[in-house]
């Protein structure tokens, strides 16, 4: 998935926090949400104007950075 059709860095929205485009609900948000134990389709209930396309694209953010992070030994 392309998540950079959906998430978007503005610093003028969330301090400059990865978001999902034209809303500022962030990245962080959406994870934590999920990592609570929300379902997909309960996160959607809250916020209608979220897609399930929106929310998976938060994860793949998340996976892209993790896997970019570079370990010292």
């Amino acid at each position: 998935m392309d998540y950079t059709i959906y998430i978007s860095i503005d610093s003028n929205i969330r301090f400059g926090k990865p978001c999902i485009t034209g809303t500022r609900i962030s990245v962080y948000d959406v994870l934590g949400w999920l990592a609570s134990g929300m379902t997909t389709e309960q996160i959607i209930e809250d916020f209608p104007q979220l897609s399930k396309d929106q929310i998976l694209a938060c994860l793949a953010y998340s996976a892209d950075k993790e896997r970019k992070v570079k370990v010292a030994i």
